[in-house]
């Protein structure tokens, strides 16, 4: 089982796409309206095994002040802002389209922010307080924005969407730590950051593979009627990635060490997928299905680009000292 859950977490840009085509071939072979009632558990799959691995000490380490305030001005206000009107140029009549968009640009950074980061050789701890910020303030502000944004052409229940992300978030979150610490107390520091904690993202990814084939099977009929949707959700999603790469990396050339940068690029471009997912399907139900199709198509060209970008990392920013 291990190898195919660490194949599945690597390859993502593989899997989801899988994942995807056999949601839409089981919504063509049987009614797939039950599986609704998987969501919540699936979401708890997908969001617990990240917040076992996240390190919420980080935040109590001192500088990288300018580095933050940087990269939440980018996270809440430009990048929003980008998300938002880009639903209105692409989609104009289709609210939930542009709620989809609008919950990607909302909710920074994810896991993957911390491993790019890594891999392109940027300030890794810088790139633990990005999440862990952006994480608490995304969920937090999230609801506020969809009411101020979305609220005149879609219901937003706001104080659904709080106790969603209480439930997906908050709740998670403090039976990560107290797992996280459990096990520290039982296994020890360098046991757990060693061998337990890399068996946790595994899960989680497919907890957002079951996602995926649910909103996929969900919408399956609507895509064979209409398979020209998943064209038009490209075509945003590209424009929006390709902005927030080139905005972030000025920024960070212009105002940072190479480090830092790298960090400012990932902690603004990554997005949390996976809490835009649940709470897309969490809290609209089959409605939030279209925008759940959108988030899944944003994975793979997630995925996609910040492979890509690490290429040209030390060309941009030049090589690590």
């Amino acid at each position: 089982m291990w190898p195919l859950l660490f194949w599945m977490q690597k390859h993502l840009v593989w899997s989801i796409p899988l994942s995807m085509v056999a949601g839409f071939l089981a919504g063509q072979i049987v009614e797939p309206s039950p599986l609704r009632w998987a969501i919540l558990p699936l979401t708890f799959l997908m969001v617990y095994p990240m917040m076992v691995t996240m390190n919420l000490r980080q935040l109590l380490q001192p500088g990288g002040g300018k580095l933050m305030w940087a990269t939440q001005l980018l996270n809440f206000i430009l990048i929003p802002a980008i998300g938002y009107g880009a639903g209105l140029l692409f989609f104009p009549a289709e609210p939930f389209a542009r709620l989809a968009l609008l919950l990607t640009s909302l909710l920074p950074t994810s896991g993957m922010t911390i491993s790019w980061t890594g891999f392109a050789k940027g300030n890794v701890p810088a790139a633990v307080r990005m999440t862990v910020v952006g994480l608490i303030a995304g969920s937090l502000l999230a609801p506020l924005y969809l009411k101020g944004l979305l609220g005149a052409v879609i219901e937003i229940p706001v104080s659904q969407v709080f106790m969603q992300i209480a439930l997906i978030v908050f709740l998670p979150l403090v039976l990560g730590y107290l797992t996280q610490r459990a096990l520290i107390s039982k296994h020890g520091q360098e046991r757990f950051q060693k061998d337990i904690k890399p068996k946790f993202p595994p899960f989680s990814t497919l907890g957002v593979l079951g996602v995926v084939f649910v909103s996929m099977a969900l919408k399956s009929q609507d895509i064979l009627n209409n398979p020209g949707s998943l064209l038009a959700y490209l075509t945003p999603l590209l424009l929006i990635y390709a902005l927030n790469f080139v905005i972030s990396t000025l920024v960070g050339k212009a105002l940072f060490p190479r480090g830092d940068a790298i960090a400012l690029v990932y902690g603004t471009v990554m997005r949390n997928l996976s809490i835009a997912l649940a709470i897309a399907m969490g809290v609209f139900g089959e409605e939030g299905a279209d925008a759940a199709l959108l988030i899944a198509l944003a994975y793979i060209v997630q995925v996609q680009a910040a492979a890509w970008y690490v290429k040209f990392t030390d060309r941009l920013f030049g090589t690590p000292e």
